[in-house]
């Protein structure tokens, strides 16, 4: 009777396999400048249009934009770089720097396409971040891999792969591949997680410093914290004179101001949200 279901188990499954839509080809890692990375089948998708501003256009945030360029520079010239972890506030520009810079850089050296891609991996497949590497580890082009919005959580075991090939993997990072990732954790991992760790292991002192080496693998730590007011208006003014929004001065700042009330703080995304309405009141487009 068992091998009578496993049989039909076995031809249904086929059925399945042969019923399910063909997944499309791994793209050309040589053709394109940006690609998002499907664990299921371990396949790039390439992205035709990146979603992304020019990175003149971020404000408040020049210490962090200086930085993070210069290291993507030296990477992209085959010179030595560090990952780097951004973290801080929401909204603040965490990956609205990192896709500029990109692009920056792409820019400076000939593309797009360009000698540098850019590829995002979603936090849930880091656990196939090595096969990632495994299929562009020969390749004779540099990689960003960036990961938005990482952390952990509870039981989550996943940042030990992540651990291996920032630093500890007998193979390591190939040289040419840089990992950008963003958080709202310095760490990585709530502060209860870490206490649970503390409490209950053998050593918890060893227990925690493992949750907390994680962020330590990365070589750049660039904080983002909410925009004051002056650094707000810059974001509202600069984006405003770029898309060519004729709206005075002082009436720009006063519905500025209540826009940035309504949402609860004062940050990059709330500033563009705000210019997107502007526009649309406007009837004019954001191309």
């Amino acid at each position: 009777m068992d091998q009578e279901l496993k049989a039909t188990l076995s031809r249904i499954a086929e059925a399945l396999d042969r019923l399910a839509p063909a997944r499309p080809p791994s793209a050309d890692i040589a053709a394109f400048e940006a690609y998002i990375w499907h664990a299921a089948g371990h396949r790039l998708e390439a992205v035709n249009r990146v979603n992304r501003v020019d990175l003149e256009l971020l404000q408040g945030i020049d210490r962090q934009k200086a930085i993070l360029l210069e290291n993507t520079r030296r990477f992209a010239k085959g010179l030595p770089a560090n990952n780097a972890l951004l973290w801080g506030s929401r909204g603040a520009g965490k990956s609205s720097i990192v896709k500029a810079t990109h692009a920056q850089v792409n820019r400076e050296m000939g593309g797009p396409p360009g000698p540098l891609a850019l590829i995002e991996i979603h936090r849930e497949d880091i656990p196939s971040l090595p096969a990632l590497l495994g299929r562009v580890r020969e390749s004779e082009r540099r990689f960003v891999v960036f990961c938005d919005d990482l952390s952990f959580d509870g039981q989550d075991a996943a940042y030990k792969s992540l651990k291996a090939v920032l630093d500890g993997g007998i193979e390591g990072r190939p040289d040419n591949v840089l990992f950008y990732a963003t958080s709202n954790r310095r760490h990585l991992m709530p502060r209860d997680m870490i206490e649970n760790e503390r409490s209950t292991a053998i050593n918890p002192s060893e227990a925690v410093e493992e949750k907390v080496s994680l962020s330590d693998r990365f070589g750049l730590w660039l904080g983002f914290h909410n925009a004051d007011q002056d650094t707000f208006f810059a974001m509202i003014e600069g984006y405003a004179r770029h898309y060519r929004l004729d709206v005075p001065v002082e009436e720009l700042r006063k519905q500025a101001i209540e826009w940035s009330v309504t949402r609860g703080s004062r940050s990059g995304r709330v500033a563009w949200q705000f210019i997107q309405e502007v526009a649309g009141q406007l009837g004019k487009t954001l191309g």
